[in-house]
Parts: C-alpha cells; structure tokens; sequence
C-alpha cells in the first residue's frame, strides 16, 4: 500500500479541498497536525544498517506505515500540544525533543515533497526570493532593506532622479496580533511627511522598493512545473497600492504567462527545490512582468474560487507524480 501524508493544521479548509481531491483519485491519505502530538499522536520509528526508517504514526482512528508513505504535503502545522502538567521549562524541552525527534524523522522521509520543510523556511527570506529571482533572469524592482534614515534618504533621491516613487512594506510576515487583534502591515507609498519624519527607522528591518507604475498585477500559482495565473485588477485606490487591502474591489481573470518569465518561474523553483509557491508579479505599463516575491506556503484558495484555476487538484496530481 502507499499513502499520502498530509501534515496542515486540522481547521485548514483548503487542505480539506486537497484531500478530497487526493481521495477522489483513489489515494490513501494519512492527515495529521503536528498539535496533535504526542498526546493524541504516537511515533515509532526505526532504523538500522539493513534499512533506513520504517513504524508508524497512530491516532485513536487511524495507522500509517513510515515505508508506505509515497508524499507528503506540508502546509503550516500548529505547535505541538504538550501536557498541561508540564512547568515552562519542561515544556521547552518537550518541544525541542518533539521537533528534533518526529520532525527529524518526517523530514528524513525520501519522497515527493510538496514542499520540503527545510526549502519552504529558506525560500521565505525575500532578501533570497528576489536575488534568486534576478539569478533566473526575473525582473525585479530596485529595492534597500535598512534599520538606516540616512540610507532610505538617498535610496529616495536616487529613485526620485529617475522619476519614480517608493513605497515600504515588511521584509517578513505583514500579519500581528496586538491588543488580541490581528492586524495586517500593508504596502504604503511614502509621502513627503514620512520622509520627513524617519523616527523608528532604527527599530529594525524594512524594505523599501521603487513603485512600479502598473497595468494590473498577477498572482502566479506555481504547482510542481504546472503555472496557474491569474491577473488581479484593482478598482479602488487601496487596492492599487496593496490589493490585499480591498479583496471587494478586485476583479480576477485568467491569462497566459510569457515564455520568457515561465522559464525564468521554472528556474526559480528548481533553484530553491520547491514544488509549490504563490508568486506575485507587477504587469508594467509595457506589459512587462517584474517579480515581486514568491510565498512558499501562499494562499490560493480564493484564487481558484475566483476565476475556476484547478489549483487543489494540481497539488493532489503533484502529490501523486500525475503530469498534465
């Protein structure tokens, strides 16, 4: 038998889509999170000089065979959920030991990945997304990332010789939760008032890049070599800036990717070994596309929602070494 294992955290609906898509083809599936170990998840795994790992993974309702499992998709798991009973200190330890021992064996799993684990963690550094992106022959807008008011100055006078505007946004997650809220950091064009005052600059990192003047903008869903694209029109000012920002005033339509930026998309997976990104591109006013950033664990079932992309299916053929 051969299985597909299946690690999301368990409220992930999209990840639902998936597995229903992998069953529906005939495939085993084997879901798990890893907040459900070790009080409702056990492991048993073993290795010797006659074979590599093999045991098991067994919740109340079900086994998987280490040997059995063909692929493993991997999308954003919850923290392990240790004992209660446990003082602070034990339960850093615990999590250590938990992530060290089913992590270390998970990952040492030789199979089709979507995507590795250790890759994903790699490929969300920006500052690596866009010199990769350059690498593979990728356009990409002129960006500073500085704690430094000296330096955004002169990145903004060096933009503003050729014309151009600059926007800030974070080099890491936008997403914070602040007064038991969760807030979102979007994409701001800079004012002369924010030039003016650069107070905080110091606190830590940003990244600051030139405003690309746009046709519109494309979300890229990368699946294995498969490129599901879609443009992504804004009607509102917010949403020209950051589209994110007005999801009601957006307008979806599906559309071809350039030879030239598909092979230079190929590269980039290739490079950074992944099977799956949710990639962002600016359509310029020549109709140029220029990269932005590439989320290794980006969303997309809105997307497929939108505009009918077979997204959740090409992740279950990947998943099962089925090429279109």
């Amino acid at each position: 038998m051969t299985a597909v294992l299946v690690i999301a955290a368990r409220d992930d609906w999209p990840t639902d889509r998936i597995v229903t898509a992998l069953t529906d083809g005939g495939a085993e599936v084997f879901r798990m999170d890893t907040a459900e170990f070790p009080m409702d998840l056990t492991l048993a795994g073993r290795i010797d000089a006659r074979r590599g790992w093999s045991g098991s993974l067994t919740t109340p309702f079900r086994a998987v065979d280490l040997a059995d499992i063909t692929a493993v998709y991997y999308r954003a798991p919850n923290a392990f959920a240790l004992p209660p009973t446990m003082s602070e200190p034990e339960r850093r330890f615990a999590a250590a030991q938990a992530r060290s021992g089913l992590g270390g064996i998970i990952t040492a799993l030789d199979c089709r990945w979507v995507s590795h684990p250790a890759a994903m963690s790699r490929a969300e550094y920006k500052p690596l997304q866009l010199a990769t992106a350059r690498a593979c022959g990728l356009a990409i807008p002129p960006t500073l990332v500085t704690n430094s008011a000296d330096a955004v100055g002169e990145f903004v006078d060096d933009i503003a010789e050729l014309g151009g505007q600059v926007i800030c946004k974070p080099v890491a997650s936008p997403v914070l939760i602040e007064d038991d809220q969760l807030k979102t950091v979007y994409t701001r064009l800079l004012t002369e008032a924010d030039l003016d005052d650069l107070r905080g600059i110091d606190t830590t990192a940003h990244l600051f890049q030139a405003w690309m003047p746009k046709l519109h903008e494309v979300r890229l869903t990368v699946v294995g070599h498969r490129l599901l694209a879609a443009e992504i029109h804004a009607e509102s000012d917010a949403a020209v800036i950051d589209w994110r920002s007005d999801y009601a005033n957006l307008v979806y339509e599906v559309t071809d990717v350039p030879d030239a930026v598909a092979a230079g998309v190929r590269s980039y997976m290739d490079r950074l070994s992944l099977r799956f990104a949710a990639m962002d591109f600016i359509v310029g006013l020549s109709g140029a596309w220029t990269f932005l950033e590439a989320n290794p664990c980006g969303q997309w079932d809105w997307i497929e929602h939108a505009t009918g992309l077979p997204i959740a299916q090409a992740i279950a053929d990947e998943l099962q070494g089925v090429t279109s």
